[in-house]
């Protein structure tokens, strides 16, 4: 990773206290970005941002429910009015539930969906706003190779990651004039506690 690309840049990571999330933070905090982790888990959110100014980084934690529109707007506004603007807004924050399809409940489905598709709307909606009318950022949905190929026995996993990956294409040919980069990443199976 490139320092020189986020240094004193602004990066707001949704899901950013484990996993992936952490280790993008924990990179970025690294290559003296301000980094602000959003999350539900507020211990571990904040143990993170010590763990990075510790490292001699710059963070903080903002308690974030990706599922609720008013808390992901208030993440987006806040961290504009505290930072002046959002360089780099990473939609990570993601749930799975396995099984087989004729055994999961719609309930099941329906929270996967909150947190994994309109999580990212959310996301990617507020933080597009706001860097067309800056001119410039990038927008990095983390998506999945579940979202690219059929993934049985995860069909809500699958369902949502496939609809980021075409939100994040259209939205990303949106953005082409108006100085946005939108890019969505599609790791395969990382050691995290995603199930969970």
């Amino acid at each position: 990773m490139n320092s020189d690309n986020f240094n004193n840049r602004v990066a707001v990571i949704t899901g950013g206290a484990n996993g992936i999330g952490k280790a993008i933070a924990t990179a970025l905090g690294r290559c003296g970005a301000q980094v602000v982790v959003a999350d539900i888990n507020d211990a571990l959110g904040e143990a993170l941002v010590a763990e990075i100014a510790a490292a001699g980084g710059r963070a903080r934690y903002r308690h974030t429910d990706v599922t609720d529109e008013q808390s992901m707007s208030a993440l987006v506004r806040e961290t504009c009015e505290k930072d002046g603007a959002i360089d780099f807004f990473f939609n990570n924050a993601g749930i799975s539930v396995a099984g087989d399809g004729r055994d999961l409940t719609l309930a099941q489905w329906r929270k996967v969906t909150d947190v994994n598709y309109w999580g990212v709307i959310y996301g990617s909606k507020f933080a597009f706003d706001v860097m067309a009318e800056q001119g410039h950022g990038h927008i990095v949905n983390i998506a999945s190779l579940a979202g690219l190929i059929p993934f049985p026995t995860n069909l809500p996993y699958s369902a949502t990651k496939h609809a980021v990956v075409g939100l994040s294409m259209s939205l990303r040919a949106e953005g082409v004039d108006l100085g946005v980069k939108v890019s969505v990443v599609c790791p395969g199976f990382i050691d995290s506690n995603i199930f969970q």
